[in-house]
């Protein structure tokens, strides 16, 4: 695949990506403060980490800090909205901060998902 497919290629999928509709795992536990900040919490599980709470005093639960912008989109995250739409609130609210808009929105839409924190409907 050359440089110009391989381009079109990405645009392609991500504009796929953005008219998917995401939606929260609802096995992973968060909450939000009054202003807004997102704290996701991951447990850790399994035998190493058992052992490691043990041995090491790690704790069982991990906490996430999202910043601004991304307790924002956590937020927007209802499983009504696609990406689109959260990408236009994104940048009514955040205005020249979030750019560039739909590259970054896609990143960290795709690192939640690989993180199992979203799916899509």
């Amino acid at each position: 695949m050359n440089k110009s497919n391989k381009q079109i290629s990405r645009k392609n999928n991500q504009e796929n990506l953005l008219n998917k509709i995401p939606v929260l795992n609802e096995d992973i536990q968060w909450k939000s403060d009054d202003d807004g900040k997102v704290t996701v919490y991951i447990e850790n599980s399994g035998f190493y980490n058992r052992l490691a709470q043990k041995l090491f005093k790690k704790p069982r639960l991990t906490q996430i800090h999202l910043d601004d912008i991304g307790s924002f989109i956590w937020l927007c995250i209802d499983g009504k909205r696609d990406i689109m739409d959260i990408g236009r609130l994104l940048e009514k609210r955040y205005k020249e901060k979030a750019n560039p808009l739909y590259e970054r929105l896609a990143k960290y839409i795709q690192m939640l998902e690989g993180y199992r924190f979203i799916s899509f409907i």
